[in-house]
């Protein structure tokens, strides 16, 4: 009766080793919510600044665009914008580029700099990245926002 008592202790114990270990709970995917945006004012120039503003989401009204920095600037009679914004990655950066060019249907590629120049909403706008970045002048003729943008460039690492 020993024997058959600790062969029924032997097999079920074998049993259990021999199973799947049990599969962890499943955590409910928590809502991935942007990351708040930084104030990241420092970064634009200052010559001609009216103001900076740090908006949530949609920036320059672009359902596709996450939140960032944004200024306004007048220089005598010529006002415009710049725009920045951070990315997990530069990838992020590179994949909202291509999103801006699809807003722009007349969009060119400017490839001194990598980004696109077109208008949007009836406004010029310059976009390009760096690294994580993507920023923008809207508001200028080309060649003037190319110069715009070099300096903001600069300004971001």
């Amino acid at each position: 009766m020993r024997t058959a008592a600790l062969s029924c202790c032997v097999t079920l114990i074998l049993l259990a080793a021999c199973s799947a270990p049990p599969k962890p709970q499943e955590q409910p995917a928590a809502a991935t919510q942007p990351p708040k945006a930084t104030d990241e004012s420092r970064r634009f120039p200052k010559p001609g600044l009216v103001a900076a503003t740090v908006v949530d989401n949609h920036i320059w009204d672009q359902e596709f665009m996450p939140g960032g920095t944004v200024a306004r600037y007048k220089r005598g009679k010529t006002e415009y914008g710049m725009m920045v914004s951070k990315l997990s990655t530069p990838t992020d950066a590179a994949i909202l580029l291509l999103d801006w060019k699809k807003a722009m249907p007349d969009g060119v590629l400017v490839p001194s700099f990598g980004g696109y120049y077109g208008n949007v909403q009836g406004r010029p706008v310059f976009v390009f990245t760096k690294n994580s970045w993507i920023a923008g002048i809207s508001g200028l003729n080309q060649k003037q926002a190319d110069a715009e943008a070099r300096v903001l460039a600069a300004a971001l690492d």
